[in-house]
């Protein structure tokens, strides 16, 4: 049975790079490359709306959280279902964002929080032939593995079965790069390899033609090192001046009961910047920093950031007979002091938002006082991880590490400072070093 759509698309929508992957079936498929290349427009929803057409696909789509998923991916097919004037043929629902096509396939969205919960997933119609991870980079390896084994069952015309892995590259230590590239003896300056079991396809932002001038110049002009290297460039990292050495991955779902000397933090973002939220535990003793929450999403007015800050700092109440949740109040909440609005609206919501006092040298301060404590992240917790492990500090003209932070992709950093300001008052400043 043929269930395709039969749909006019112009090949002008699409950068002409991605139009021979419309097609691809390698088993494994790698999209990878700088920013603003348009590989996430094309993978997540220009060929998504493309195979449900057609018909016999049905997609999981995921990242390692659900709440992440959600805002970036399913928004990406909503608009391309918009540009392409195809409403009528789509239906999405509004409680999980499934994308379900005139014809009965559909695109699902999942974390990978718990690969476990993915075993009873079902389709309307069909199999699952197709799975995408967005941000793949933020996945352990056994997470793969677990997803290729949900692709069971039989398809109407024996369509192939794929996973796609789509992200920026970080470091070379990073278990994908070694997985998959150092086998391939992989260039930088290359920019495909084609098995039928395996596909890589690099890309970066001279291969998307719909790019403004001021995106353009943003990364032809980024002076740190590392940065124009992965994000300009499309390179695989490398961090020769990193700063934090003293953390650690686990996972912290069984010690949250134990958790009883919170730290809560909030750098202020919108559109270009995320807003970002830092939930810790301190254990003074032994100078130990448990990072077991964290918030970090573009485009959140303050209403909706105030929901999002209620669910990871506050007190809750459940009413006895309606099993209501009730708000009962936050704990204190230390926010970037730059926003005295945000911060007096978050107030009218009823959040303890406090303002971080910071002051002469405070961010080099922050930085040198989370040096010198043990920190532990929930596994959960992926941008914390690559905040952490990429933080590196800026070069002089020799290639000499200087006492200065990149400042690029800081904002957890920054609202984990402002959670333990505090703290940071114990220690005497002439204990940290004035250089490297």
């Amino acid at each position: 049975m043929n269930n395709e759509i039969p749909v006019n698309i112009s090949k002008k929508v699409f950068n002409e790079i991605y139009i021979p992957w419309l097609d691809d079936y390698s088993r494994t498929q790698i999209i990878f490359g700088g920013s603003s290349s348009g590989k996430s427009k094309f993978i997540v929803g220009q060929r998504v709306v493309y195979r449900l057409l057609k018909g016999d696909h049905n997609f999981l789509i995921c990242r390692q959280t659900k709440t992440s998923v959600r805002g970036s991916v399913a928004t990406e097919i909503q608009r391309v279902i918009a540009e392409w004037n195809l409403e009528r043929l789509f239906n999405i629902n509004k409680t999980d964002g499934t994308v379900t096509c005139d014809n009965g396939y559909q695109a699902v969205f999942a974390g990978l929080d718990d690969v476990e919960k993915l075993k009873s997933l079902t389709f309307k119609k069909g199999a699952l032939t197709d799975i995408i991870i967005e941000e793949a980079t933020e996945t352990e390896r056994n997470s793969i593995k677990q997803l290729k084994k949900r692709q069971r069952g039989k398809t109407e015309r024996d369509t192939k079965k794929t996973i796609t892995l789509l992200f920026n590259p970080i470091l070379q230590s990073h278990w994908i790069y070694q997985e998959y590239f150092t086998s391939l003896a992989w260039a930088d300056n290359q920019k495909e390899y084609h098995s039928e079991s395996l596909s890589i396809l690099k890309t970066t932002y001279k291969d998307n033609r719909f790019l403004e001038r001021t995106e353009i110049d943003d990364l032809e002009y980024e002076k740190d090192k590392y940065h124009y290297n992965v994000y300009t460039l499309g390179n695989w990292g490398i961090l020769g001046h990193v700063i934090f050495t003293n953390w650690r991955v686990e996972d912290l779902s069984g010690m949250m009961d134990q958790f009883d000397n919170p730290r809560d933090g909030l750098d202020f973002g919108f559109s270009v910047d995320p807003s970002a939220m830092w939930n810790s535990h301190y254990d003074k003793a032994h100078k130990r920093i448990y990072v077991h929450g964290e918030l970090y999403q573009k485009g959140l007015t303050n209403d909706l950031l105030a929901t999002e800050v209620k669910e990871r700092a506050g007190y809750w109440k459940i009413e006895e007979k309606t099993k209501e949740r009730i708000f009962q109040g936050t704990r204190p909440v230390v926010c970037d002091s730059a926003e005295p609005k945000s911060i007096a609206e978050l107030k009218q919501y009823g959040i303890d938002a406090i303002p971080a006092m910071k002051g002469k040298d405070s961010v080099l301060f922050g930085y040198q006082w989370l040096q010198q404590q043990e920190i532990i992240i929930d596994k959960n917790c992926v941008n914390t991880k690559f905040e952490i492990s990429t933080a590196h500090w800026l070069e002089d003209a020799g290639g000499n590490a200087i006492l200065k932070p990149s400042g690029k992709n800081d904002h957890l950093i920054a609202a984990g400072r402002y959670a333990h300001e505090q703290d940071m008052n114990d220690i005497d400043p002439s204990m940290l070093v004035d250089h490297i």
